[in-house]
C-alpha cells in the first residue's frame, strides 16, 4: 500500500513538470504556438532561490527606451527675431521732405530668417512716416551758399511701423532707421587669386593686376556713364539734374532709396518643429570656400580702428552641407579682428581696412536646440570653431567710392574725372581772363559763352546767371578763379577719403579651415662635460 503511495506520487509530480519542460525545449520559431517569453508577466520584485524559471521574466521595454538613438527625439524651435535685427528697405514710392507725419513706403529687399527658416520674404511690404526734420545748421547753410545752394538739404529721421508679408499677415514694429542712401553697390574681390611663387613674381603680378585694374575701372566708369545716359528715364535725370544746379529746389526722397531698419523688440513668428537628425551637422565645420553671408555688427572705419581690434558679424542666412544638412543657422556668430588700418590723409591719400574672420559661435538657438537632444558634453566642442574667411563681397553707398583687392582689402578711390573736371576748371579760369581780341568779340566783357561757362565753374548756375548779366570780366575771371582753386583743393591738396563699413552691412565671407600650427623646432642639446654633443 505504501508503495502504490508512492509510485502516484511520483507520477503526479512528473505530470507536473512536463508543461515546463515542453515550454523550454519549444524552439522560438514554431509556428503552431506563441513564444513563452511574450506572454510572461513582467516580474514585480527579484524572485526568491526556489523560484521556477519559466514564473517570470525580467522587462526590458525601459532599457529599450533608454537606448533609444537620440536623434529620434524631436524639439521646438522659436521663429522670432531678436531686437536689433535689421531689415532692409528700398522705397518704391517718392516721398516729399517737408514736414512731419509724410508717409513712407517701400519693400523689403532681402528675405530675413530666424533659425533656418524664411519669416520675412523679400518683396514684403513696408510703410511708416517721417519723423522729425532738423533744422540747418550755420555752418552748413554758409557752405551751401558758396556753392550756390540757397536750399540747403535737411537732415530727417524715418520710422517704419507695419510689416506685411506676401500671405496678408500683418505685424506692428518699432524700429530705429538709418540716414538713407540713393544707391548702392555690390563689391566683390577678384575670385581668379594669383598664385604666390616668389618675391619677383610677386611684383610683377602685382604690378600687372594693378594696371589691369585701372583699365578696368575706366572702362567700368565709362559704362556706368553710358547706362546712365542709355537707360529708361533720361528725361526725368535730366530734370534732376537741372534741379540740382538750381539755387532753390525742394527735397525729395526718390524711389529706390535704401534704408536699414533694426527692430527695437523681439517679433516672434510662431514654432517650427526639427528632429535630431536635422539637427545632426550643427555646429560642424563647413566646407573649405563655402560663403557666409552675414552683417556688420559695429561699424568700422579706417579712421579710427587699430590692428587687433574685435570685429563681429551675425551670419542673416543659414548654412548647409553639400548634403543639404544643416550647419551653421541664422543668426550664428562670426568673430574676428581688424588686420590692417591706414587713415586717410592729406594731399588725397586715402584709407584702407583689411578684416579676417577666425572663428565661428554657433548660435544660443541652436545650443539650446541641441541640449534638448543631445549630452551637453556632445555638443558643446562644436558651439566654436576655427576659421579663416576673408571678405569677397560686400554692399556700400555709390557715393563712398571704395573697392575691394584680391586679399579682400578695402579701401576708397578717386573718381579718374577730377582729372577732366580740375582741368576744364583751370581752362574756363585762364580763358575768362584773356584780353576780348584773344576770343574773337567786340563786347568790352568778353566772349559771353566763357562769362556763363566760368561762373557756372565757381557757383553753379546761379553763378552762370550772375556772370552773363553782370557783362564784367573782373566778375567773370573772379567766379572762374574760385571754381578752379576749389576744384584743385578738392581733387589733389584735401584729405581723402577713410573707409567706412557702416553698422549692418552685408558682407560675403569666403569660409577656409586654420592653418595648423607650426611644429615647434626641437631643443638643442646641452653638451656633455668632455665638450662632445650627444
Amino acid at each position: 500500500m505504501i508503495l502504490v503511495g508512492r509510485v502516484s506520487l511520483l507520477v503526479l509530480v512528473i505530470l507536473c513538470n512536463v508543461p515546463g519542460s515542453l515550454a523550454q525545449s519549444d524552439p522560438p520559431g514554431n509556428p503552431e504556438r506563441p513564444a513563452v517569453y511574450e506572454t510572461r508577466p513582467a516580474c514585480d520584485e527579484a524572485p526568491r532561490e526556489d523560484a521556477l524559471v519559466s514564473l517570470c521574466v525580467p522587462d526590458s521595454s525601459s532599457e529599450k527606451d533608454a537606448a533609444a538613438p537620440v536623434r529620434e527625439f524631436l524639439t521646438k524651435i522659436s521663429l522670432s527675431l531678436p531686437k536689433d535685427t535689421p531689415l532692409r528697405i528700398a522705397l518704391d514710392q517718392r516721398a516729399r521732405v517737408d514736414h512731419p507725419g509724410e508717409v513712407v513706403h517701400g519693400r523689403v529687399e532681402e528675405t530675413v530668417y530666424a533659425f533656418d527658416q524664411p519669416v520675412i520674404p523679400a518683396g514684403s511690404v513696408v510703410s511708416g512716416r517721417i519723423v522729425s526734420i532738423d533744422p540747418v545748421s550755420g555752418v552748413k547753410r554758409t557752405l551751401a551758399y558758396a556753392n550756390g545752394n540757397f536750399s540747403p538739404f535737411h537732415k530727417y529721421a524715418v520710422t517704419f511701423e507695419t510689416l506685411t508679408l506676401p500671405d496678408g499677415r500683418q505685424f506692428q514694429v518699432n524700429t530705429t532707421v538709418s540716414p538713407g542712401t540713393a544707391e548702392v553697390v555690390h563689391l566683390v574681390s577678384n575670385p581668379d587669386k594669383a598664385k604666390q611663387k616668389n618675391a619677383a613674381g610677386r611684383a610683377a603680378d602685382n604690378a600687372k593686376q594693378e594696371a589691369k585694374g585701372k583699365i578696368q575701372e575706366a572702362k567700368q566708369q565709362a559704362h556706368d556713364t553710358w547706362q546712365k545716359v542709355t537707360a529708361p528715364g533720361r528725361i526725368h535725370r535730366i530734370k534732376q539734374f537741372l534741379l540740382s544746379q538750381s539755387p532753390y529746389r525742394r527735397q525729395y526722397l526718390e524711389p529706390g532709396t535704401h534704408f536699414v531698419a533694426d527692430l527695437n523688440a523681439p517679433v516672434e513668428f510662431g514654432e517650427a518643429t526639427r528632429t535630431g537628425v536635422q539637427l545632426a551637422a550643427v555646429g560642424s565645420a563647413p566646407v573649405p570656400d563655402s560663403t557666409l553671408k552675414a552683417r556688420l555688427v559695429a561699424e568700422v572705419s579706417s579712421a579710427t580702428a587699430t590692428r587687433d581690434a574685435p570685429v563681429n558679424a551675425i551670419l542673416t542666412e543659414p548654412l548647409y552641407s553639400p548634403k543639404h544638412q544643416l550647419i551653421l543657422p541664422a543668426n550664428s556668430r562670426l568673430v574676428g579682428r581688424v588686420l590692417k588700418a591706414k587713415p586717410a590723409q592729406k594731399l588725397r591719400r586715402n584709407g584702407e581696412l583689411r578684416v579676417i574672420f577666425d572663428r565661428i559661435e554657433t548660435s544660443e538657438e541652436a545650443l539650446n536646440a541641441l541640449a534638448q537632444v543631445q549630452a551637453q558634453a556632445e555638443h558643446s566642442e562644436a558651439s566654436s570653431q576655427g576659421m579663416i574667411g576673408n571678405l569677397e563681397g560686400l554692399e556700400v553707398a555709390r557715393s563712398a567710392h571704395m573697392k575691394l583687392d584680391e586679399e579682400g582689402g578695402a579701401h576708397t578711390t578717386d573718381s579718374k574725372t577730377r582729372y577732366l573736371s580740375t582741368g576744364l576748371a583751370v581752362m574756363l579760369a585762364a580763358a575768362a581772363a584773356h584780353p576780348d581780341a584773344e576770343h574773337g568779340t567786340t563786347d568790352a566783357a568778353g566772349d559771353p559763352g566763357v562769362r556763363t561757362a566760368a561762373g557756372g565753374s565757381g557757383f553753379r548756375l546761379t553763378g552762370a546767371f550772375l556772370s552773363l548779366a553782370a557783362k564784367s570780366t573782373p566778375v567773370s575771371i573772379a567766379f572762374g578763379a574760385y571754381g578752379a582753386s576749389a576744384s584743385i583743393y578738392t581733387n589733389f591738396l584735401s584729405r581723402g577719403h577713410d573707409v567706412v563699413l557702416p553698422k549692418d552691412t552685408p558682407l560675403e565671407i569666403g569660409f577656409g579651415n586654420p592653418h595648423p600650427a607650426p611644429a615647434s623646432p626641437p631643443k638643442p642639446q646641452e653638451p656633455r662635460l668632455d665638450g662632445s654633443t650627444p
